[in-house]
């Protein structure tokens, strides 16, 4: 599976999605994309998940048609997202394609 980390997402999560291929919007030179530009460029090179802690995106972008599945997580401090590391790994194995789904990651 592809996997594309949005502005924002800890590049430490990689090492859990091990078996997938991770890229960072940075590491694609699309940090200065918007949503939907982003969101386009990505499925049309081939992506199939989108890992991000934009929680307004589902308000923004509808997915419907879409080949691409987006993984929110609510927060990017690693201390509160990593004990919360398998569900975000099984949130983003499990991604169909057209769909949002949320991982909640609690305060301290």
């Amino acid at each position: 599976m592809r996997i594309l980390f949005d502005q924002g997402v800890p590049v430490a999560i990689r090492d859990a999605l091990q078996g997938h291929a991770v890229r960072t919007a940075n590491e694609q030179s699309w940090s200065a994309l918007l949503n939907g530009d982003l969101l386009r460029v990505a499925e049309e090179a081939g992506f199939d998940v989108l890992l991000t802690t934009d929680t307004s995106l589902p308000h923004q972008q509808t997915l419907k048609g879409r080949k691409l599945a987006v993984v929110i997580i609510n927060k990017n401090r690693w201390i509160l997202i990593k004990p919360k590391i398998s569900e975000i790994v099984a949130a983003v194995s499990s991604a169909i394609q057209g769909t949002y789904s949320v991982v909640e990651i609690p305060d301290a």
